[in-house]
């Protein structure tokens, strides 16, 4: 497979603090990448950092082998990478197609999150978007919820709608961050079959999540960052069973607890 995304010993230091610590790895086309770490270990900046939210304090970055490091966030959508986010971000009082098809605007307009915008700025071939949308919607099984309001969705669906506003930008690598956070067992297993499904139609998946169990049933690769350097790469049979990863996650038990 080619390489996607590539990160080389990027660093971001925030004053006197080292967020993340020349840190470097690879997400291979058609992949689902796993990067976990305790809470504080630097995730979410190197999210912010691929999505241009933050820029690096040093290295370099590149994406289907062009550098983004200095690439506005807008542009990086355009190239074909979107971010879902913790908090689920939705057009509330619009309807679930709505939402969709505002997420269309994603692709063309100045930022993903900058696409609140009237529906009539995209209408020019409403039919096609429409369509489309209720495509989206049959991926992620909201199909049937098109004429309800994203607010009324029970919170696992409404992460489901987030996932489709970041598909309606037509993404060759989609991040998602913490997707299963405050899910139920059924909602979590839900989800996890919707990335799966979004993967084999041939959307590469980075994911930051806390649900040990999910990532590790879920991703063919995992990276462990703690205190924003990496520390393990690899499958996960193998980063379980790291004593470095167990130390990050547990601590450094005495002899004597042993």
């Amino acid at each position: 497979m080619s390489t996607l995304l590539d990160i080389r010993s990027v660093s971001k230091h925030f004053g006197g603090l080292t967020a993340v610590d020349e840190l470097s790895f690879e997400v291979e086309q058609g992949g689902i990448v796993g990067l976990i770490g305790p809470n504080g270990a630097g995730k979410t900046t190197v999210f912010n950092l691929i999505t241009g939210q933050l820029a690096p304090s040093n290295g370099e970055m590149y994406f289907k082998g062009d550098s983004i490091a200095r690439v506005p966030p807008h542009h990086r959508v355009r190239m074909g990478m979107v971010r879902t986010f913790q908090s689920t971000v939705l057009y509330h009082d619009s309807t679930v197609l709505e939402n969709v098809i505002r997420g269309f605007a994603g692709r063309e307009s100045q930022g993903f999150l900058g696409s609140i915008m009237s529906l009539a700025t995209i209408t020019r071939d409403e039919a096609h978007l429409r369509r489309r949308a209720l495509e989206l919607l049959d991926v992620v099984e909201l199909a049937d919820s098109r004429d309800e309001t994203a607010r009324s969705l029970p919170y696992g669906h409404q992460r489901a709608l987030g996932v489709a506003i970041g598909l309606a930008t037509e993404p060759e690598l989609i991040m998602l961050d913490e997707p299963v956070a405050g899910m139920n067992p059924g909602e979590t297993a839900q989800m996890a079959r919707l990335i799966q499904r979004i993967n084999e139609q041939g959307t590469t998946i980075l994911v930051v999540e806390h649900d040990m169990s999910f990532v590790m049933s879920l991703c063919r690769r995992v990276i462990v960052i703690n205190n924003g350097r990496k520390i393990a790469e690899g499958e996960p049979s193998v980063i379980q069973s790291d004593p470095e990863v167990v130390t990050a996650y547990l601590g450094k038990q005495d002899d004597d607890d042993a």
